[in-house]
């Protein structure tokens, strides 16, 4: 076991602003990523999908990415563009964006997201959409990471043809990449960790893993480096992933599907690599709760707490943002989605 000179992300969490983060009326809005911009404000990339579909799965066939601006870290956000709209069937990423991740090095934006398509017609208001839908069916197995550059947050960004990290048939690693965690160093190299599955028989496994890949430049090529997954699926099953740099190594924290191994169901995790390959968990690997203290004094247990996506500010971790929602949980009777923000303690 190993224990972060990190003060615990669960020690340092500060009361989060009810009035914060980015909502859109007649969008479920989920996946923030944020950067602060070269015009001193901070900029969130984030997903949304209109509401005449269902949150899950609508997000396989109608997700585009967004960008939303703040004076502040908390927020509110508000809207500004459609960073990443439709582009037609025929593109890997032509008929959903989702998923977003910014990173920038030196003066350059990099912006990691998940892309699907699908050859059927979209969904129309008043249809209802299943998992056992030929659109989610062949959406969900077309899921694979691209990468976008650009030289201001503002765009206009080059968003490749082709996704940089394709599936390896009879790996653990054959239906699917989705979830990119990347890790963009000073020379412009990349550790990524990704979310995966693999096929089972015409199926995709139950359990989802978490892989390796790396890059020599932030372009790619990327390659697959991990022969098995970073953790046992039947021992720690995980999806969510955000991995930074230490001195030490790598970290990670990422959503506990099971609760087994922080002992709440879709808590999270913290973890340690030294070199980014063999991970194990912290002496305490609990990261953060979806019971969460808001700045109205009520502690309140949010339905999700997903895509957990650290804000570096000076080399610190200083907001923790989530994909949060009312109702029971479960993707089950929510009526709003937002990507919320949990303002941190100094280490």
């Amino acid at each position: 076991m190993y224990q972060s000179n990190m003060k615990p992300l669960l020690d340092r969490m500060l009361p989060a602003p009810i009035n914060g983060g980015f909502q859109m009326e007649g969008y479920w809005v989920w996946c923030a990523s944020v950067v602060k911009g070269e015009d001193g404000r901070f900029h969130m990339f984030a997903s949304r999908w209109p509401k005449h579909l269902p949150m899950h799965p609508g997000w396989l066939v109608g997700s585009e990415i967004v960008r939303a601006v703040a004076d502040t870290p908390e927020g509110p956000y508000a809207f500004q563009e459609v960073v990443f709209p439709a582009r037609g069937a025929e593109y890997w990423d032509g008929r959903s964006t989702h998923n977003p991740v910014i990173v920038k090095h030196d003066d350059t934006y990099i912006l990691y997201y998940i892309g699907t398509t699908h050859p059927f017609e979209d969904i129309e208001p008043g249809q209802t959409l299943e998992l056992e839908d030929p659109r989610t069916i062949v959406g969900r197995s077309n899921k694979r990471i691209g990468v976008a550059t650009a030289k201001s947050v503002f765009g206009p960004w080059e968003r490749k043809d082709e996704p940089i990290l394709q599936t390896r048939p009879g790996k653990f690693d054959s239906f699917l990449t989705s979830n990119p965690a990347p890790c963009v160093h000073e020379d412009g190299s990349v550790l990524l960790i990704y979310k995966t599955r693999r096929y089972e028989g015409h199926a995709h496994s139950k359990k989802m893993m978490l892989g390796v890949a790396k890059a020599d430049h932030y372009n790619g090529p990327y390659t697959a480096v991990s022969d098995e997954p970073i953790f046992p699926p039947d021992q720690v099953h995980l999806e969510d992933p955000f991995i930074w740099k230490t001195d030490h190594g790598y970290e990670l924290i990422a959503k506990d599907m099971e609760g087994g191994t922080c002992g709440e169901l879709h808590g999270g995790i913290h973890a340690f690599s030294k070199d980014g390959i063999k991970w194990e968990l912290n002496d305490n690997p609990k990261a953060y709760s979806r019971n969460v203290l808001w700045d109205d004094g009520e502690v309140r247990t949010m339905a999700n707490l997903e895509r957990p996506f650290l804000l570096f500010q000076d080399g610190k971790p200083t907001h923790l943002f989530a994909a949060t929602a009312d109702g029971p949980g479960h993707f089950k009777g929510m009526t709003e989605t937002w990507n919320m923000v949990i303002p941190l303690k100094a280490d």
